[in-house]
C-alpha cells in the first residue's frame, strides 16, 4: 500500500513509551525528523521552535532531574506517578524537548507562534510515522524549570511546552482508525 499523505494523517497515533521494544534511532532519522520540522508555517518567519535531542545517559539524567524538581517544589517526596515518568523517558530512543521562543520584537501575537511550534512538532509526527517510529508528546506539569536542567542550555526567550517521546515499536500492532465526527459536523459553508 503506498503511503499517501492522507493515509500518514489518518494512521498517526500516539504510540506510548509502554509500547517502545528498545531499538535505536538513527541519527540520519533523527535529522530527517528535525528537518521536516523547519518546514512549518510561521508567520514573519520567526521560526519559533528550538529543539534539544537527549539521547542515551542524558535521558536518564532528565529522569533523574524531573525527580529532584519536584522534590525541590513540593517537598513531597517522590510519587509512584513521578516514577512512572522517570521510566517512560528511560523507554525512549530519544527524547526531543520541546521550547517555543518568543520573537525578541514581539511583531506577532503570541499565540501565532505557539501555533507555528505545534505545526512543527506535527511535521516531527507525520515523518515520525512515516520513517516506522512511534512517538507522542506530553506536556508535563510545570514543577520542572528546564533551564536548571544542566545538560542543556535554555536561551532567555525560551519556553518549555513539552517532551516529544520517540521510539521502535512493533509496526505490526493493527490500530483501527478511531470514531471522528464527519466533516459537516464541525463546518459551515458560507456562500
Amino acid at each position: 500500500m503506498k503511503k499517501t499523505l492522507e493515509y500518514l494523517i489518518q494512521t498517526r497515533r500516539s504510540i506510548f513509551p509502554s509500547q517502545y521494544t528498545g531499538g535505536a534511532i538513527p541519527t540520519s532519522d533523527l535529522l530527517k525528523i528535525l528537518e521536516s520540522a523547519r518546514w512549518a508555517p510561521n508567520h514573519r518567519k520567526t521560526e519559533p521552535w528550538r529543539y534539544k535531542v537527549l539521547r542515551g545517559s542524558a535521558i536518564k539524567d532528565l529522569g533523574i532531574f524531573m525527580c529532584d524538581e519536584f522534590v525541590e517544589s513540593t517537598g513531597k517526596p517522590v510519587s509512584i506517578k513521578l516514577k512512572k515518568l522517570q521510566e517512560k523517558l528511560e523507554a525512549s530512543s530519544a527524547m526531543i524537548l520541546i521550547f517555543k521562543h518568543r520573537d525578541e520584537k514581539e511583531s506577532i501575537p503570541e499565540w501565532e507562534e505557539t501555533a507555528a511550534v505545534s505545526m512543527s512538532v506535527q511535521n516531527m509526527w507525520l515523518t515520525t510515522h512515516d520513517l516506522g517510529y512511534g512517538c507522542y508528546w506530553s506536556s508535563p506539569k510545570a514543577f520542572a524549570e528546564m533551564s536548571k536542567f544542566q545538560r542543556i542550555h535554555v536561551g532567555k526567550q525560551e519556553e518549555f511546552l513539552g517532551f516529544f517521546y520517540l521510539g521502535t515499536y512493533d509496526s505490526e500492532m493493527v490500530m483501527d482508525l478511531p470514531e471522528r465526527k464527519k466533516v459537516q459536523e464541525f463546518t459551515e459553508f458560507v456562500g
